[in-house]
């Protein structure tokens, strides 16, 4: 029970911190640079979020050669992205890399 109050405490409070801006954002004009600006956090957020993932995976030194999976299927995923502009496609390809690369690495120090 603890966990569900947490759980809506944390939301509450997001809320409450949130709302006032996306109403008052809402009442305004914003300028056509502001607006395509926008268009591009949710790209950087995640950019921020996934990249020490993948080059720091197993310690606080980054870690650049074929050992490391994520890198690879990061690697080979950015690839499919830019070539075919499908986030689907994109997912898939990276996931189905990253799969088939630890295999591999098994494989090789067996």
């Amino acid at each position: 029970m603890n966990e569900v109050l947490l759980v809506a405490g944390m939301a509450l409070v997001t809320f409450a911190a949130r709302y006032p801006l996306l109403v008052l954002v809402g009442k305004l004009q914003l300028p056509q640079p502001v607006l395509r600006a926008l268009k591009f956090v949710p790209i950087a957020v995640l950019t921020a979020i996934i990249t020490p993932a993948i080059i720091f995976p197993r310690s606080n030194r980054p870690e650049f050669a074929l050992s490391n999976e994520y890198l690879v299927a990061a690697i080979v995923a950015a690839l499919v992205a830019w070539r075919s502009r499908n986030v689907l496609l994109t997912i898939v390809v990276g996931m189905l890399m990253l799969l088939a690369w630890r295999w591999i690495m098994a494989l090789v120090h067996m």
